[in-house]
C-alpha cells in the first residue's frame, strides 16, 4: 500500500512510524525533518550527474541514468528500510515528492511495506516550519546578566510543567564569544530552524512560553526575524543575581575549559575589552586566576547586556531581586508572581 499524506499527517504519523529521507547525504546534512533517517537514492555526485542529464538531454534519459546508477542498490535500500522499520510501516519523502521518493515508495511497497508518501516533499515541510515563526505566541522573556543561571532556571521551569523554548540548547551554543564551550557543534541554519519550528509546533499557542532574552544571533545561528521581533516586543523579567554568585557560577562553567580556547576567545573581544583589560585577562588565564579572568570579561558582557536591555524601554523591564535565592526558589517565584495571567 502507498498512501499519499500531507505534512500535518506526517507529523502525527512520525510519533509511531519512522520517516525516511531519500535525498543525498549533502541535502540531508543541510537540513532534514527532525528524527528522520537518510537512505539516499543517489550519492552527492550521482545526483549532479542525473540533474545535468535532465537539463542537457531530457527527462527520459535522466530516468534511465537514474535506474543505471541505482540498479544494484535496491536490495540494500530494502535491507536498510527493514532495519529502520521492521514492522514494514514507513514514511518516505524527497525534495518535492517527485521521482526519487516515488521510486523508493514503489520498491518498498513491492516488497510488502505500507508506505506513506509525503506530498510536496521536504519543500512543503520547510513551508510548514516557517509558518510557525509568524504565529503570535504568549512569550515570557527571561533576562539577566551573564552568569545569572537563566538556562538552569528555564530547565527548572520545564520540570515544573511550564512551556519552555531553550534557544541556546537548540542552537548548541551558549551565546557569548566563549559559547561553543570548545566542544559544542552548531547545526546548519536550516536545521536550527527545523528544530526550533518543531519545538514551537509542540507547544500550546494560547499558553505562556518561557524563552531566554537573546540577541538575534546565537553563535552563527540567526533567530527568524518574525519570532525575534515578538521577543523584542515583550516585557522582560530580568533576574538580578549578585556579582559574586555569577562569578562563582561562571568559574565552575568556564574555568575548567582549555586555556588556549579561553585565550583565543578573549582576543576576539580584545578591541571591546580594551588593551589593558585584555592583557590582564590573558595573564589571569595563564596564572589560573579564573575569578579575576571572569570579572574582567564580565565588565564587557555586563555593559553590553545593560545597553541592550535599556533599548527596550524602562516600562518593559521587570527587575526581580534574586539575592540569597536558589535557582529552585527563583523558578517558583517566577511562576507564582511573574507569570502572565
Amino acid at each position: 500500500m502507498i498512501k499519499n499524506i500531507d505534512v500535518s499527517a506526517l507529523i502525527e504519523l512520525d510519533k509511531t512510524i519512522p520517516v525516511v529521507d531519500v535525498r543525498t547525504p549533502a541535502e540531508f546534512e543541510q537540513g532534514h525533518i527532525c528524527g528522520a533517517f537518510n537512505i539516499p537514492l543517489f550519492s552527492n555526485e550521482e545526483r549532479v550527474q542525473v540533474g545535468t542529464t535532465y537539463k542537457q538531454i531530457g527527462r527520459e534519459q535522466a530516468i534511465l541514468l537514474g535506474f543505471d546508477l541505482t540498479g544494484n542498490k535496491w536490495s540494500g535500500f530494502i535491507r536498510q528500510a527493514l532495519q529502520i522499520a521492521p514492522d514494514k510501516k514507513i514514511a518516505v519523502h524527497c525534495w518535492r515528492g517527485g521521482m526519487r521518493s516515488g521510486a523508493m515508495a514503489w520498491a518498498l511497497n513491492l516488497y510488502g511495506f505500507d508506505v506513506y508518501l509525503l506530498q510536496g516533499g521536504y519543500k512543503k515541510y520547510r513551508e510548514w516550519i516557517r509558518a510557525h515563526f509568524v504565529k503570535n505566541y504568549r512569550l515570557q522573556i527571561l533576562g539577566g546578566l551573564t552568569g545569572s543561571g537563566k538556562t538552569k532556571i528555564l530547565q527548572l521551569l520545564k520540570q515544573k510543567g511550564e512551556q519552555v523554548v531553550d534557544l541556546e540548547d537548540i542552537a548548541q551554543h551558549q551565546g557569548s564569544t566563549f559559547g561553543s564551550m570548545n566542544y559544542l557543534v552548531q547545526p546548519t541554519q536550516e536545521q536550527f530552524e527545523n528544530n526550533l519550528g518543531t519545538q514551537l509546533a509542540q507547544l500550546k499557542q494560547d499558553k505562556v512560553i518561557w524563552i531566554e532574552d537573546e540577541s538575534i544571533t546565537i553563535g552563527k545561528m540567526i533567530i527568524p526575524n518574525t519570532l525575534w521581533r515578538q521577543m523584542r516586543d515583550c516585557k522582560v523579567i530580568a533576574i538580578d543575581v549578585p556579582l559574586e554568585v555569577r562569578v562563582a557560577f561562571l568559574v565552575k562553567e568556564y574555568g575548567v575549559l582549555d586555556k588556549g580556547f579561553l585565550k583565543e576567545c578573549t582576543l576576539k573581544i580584545g578591541k571591546r575589552l580594551g588593551p589593558l583589560q585584555t592583557k590582564n585577562a590573558l595573564i589571569a588565564i595563564d596564572e589560573d586566576r579564573m575569578d579575576d579572568f571572569i570579572r574582567l570579561v564580565l565588565t564587557y558582557y555586563d555593559k553590553t547586556y545593560r545597553n541592550g536591555l535599556n533599548k527596550r524601554g524602562e516600562g518593559n523591564i521587570i527587575l526581580v531581586d534574586c539575592a540569597n535565592k536558589s535557582n529552585e526558589a527563583i523558578a517558583d517565584l517566577l511562576i507564582t508572581k511573574y507569570k502572565q495571567d
